[in-house]
């Protein structure tokens, strides 16, 4: 799964690696080394720019709540629990089929953080039932220093209790999609800990490379079979984990201290 991670790179930077047309200055965000469900992220998307003549996609950097609410829902309460998006079944899931197939994003990170936990804990998560308190955290993160770039859908929610007009009227909400973690070895392993992501955690974000990104954020693509292949799993070997501070555990803090790599792991882990 993806339940936090650091997003700290210059909006500026962004813009030109995702060779963004459009990014309106007023949206921009602190850095943030520990980005938690509901905080306003980054995305890349394309789409026509409201009340332009010319109704062309436009790929755009805007600021959305992480938790998607989806465009039939009463309220948006529930919108933490939307964060992430199996790529095993985004395609048929209520909430996520629609802008699965035409609101498609790049969520830019600098990696994510997980929590590695025991056998017997990690076998409960793959079936989906509650496990123990998580230990030891890591940082995940390309192996080269690049963008994470975390594949994402996008939805529009209306809030009826608003009128027309009201600033909040609109909720552009996302969820970041997840796959099954890789098995092979990391680019980059600890000197002591996980010799692979799946040591860490069954799930992973779903990284896009960079010759996926433009058919991904294209919404002229919605051919079904055409977009699940996109979902395909990158190319192993191409990120390092690494033991970070466990005070990333409590959301309150935020800095970059919380990136610093630790020699070792601060809690006891079981592999």
């Amino acid at each position: 799964m993806c339940g936090r991670y650091a997003a700290s790179r210059r909006p500026e930077d962004l813009v030109g690696t995702f060779r963004v047309e459009k990014w309106e200055p007023e949206e921009t965000l602190a850095p943030d080394w520990n980005v938690a469900p509901t905080k306003e992220v980054y995305a890349i998307l394309e789409r026509p720019v409201k009340d332009a003549g010319d109704r062309r996609p436009v790929r755009q950097m805007r600021a959305l709540k992480w938790g998607l609410v989806p465009s039939w829902a009463k309220s948006p309460e529930g919108a933490a629990r939307m964060i992430n998006a199996r790529a095993e079944t985004i395609h048929e899931k209520p909430s996520f089929r629609r802008p699965f197939l035409s609101r498609r994003c790049i969520l830019p990170a600098d990696g994510y953080y997980e929590w590695v936990t025991g056998t017997a804990e990690r076998d409960l998560e793959v079936e989906g039932r509650k496990k123990r308190p998580r230990k030891q955290p890591y940082f995940v993160t390309p192996a080269d220093g690049s963008v994470f770039a975390m594949a994402g859908v996008y939805e529009f929610w209306r809030d009826r209790t608003l009128p027309d007009d009201h600033a909040q009227a609109w909720w552009v909400t996302c969820s970041v999609i997840t796959t099954e973690a890789e098995k092979g070895p990391l680019g980059v392993a600890p000197a002591e800990g996980p010799r692979s992501l799946a040591d860490i955690h069954p799930r992973m974000p779903l990284m896009l490379t960079p010759e996926r990104w433009d058919t991904w954020l294209d919404p002229s693509t919605t051919d079904p079979d055409e977009v699940r292949a996109l979902l395909a799993a990158p190319p192993e070997g191409l990120m390092r984990a690494y033991a970070v501070t466990t005070a990333v555990s409590n959301v309150r803090n935020n800095g970059p201290e919380l990136l610093e790599e630790l020699s070792g792991p601060e809690e006891p882990v079981l592999f």
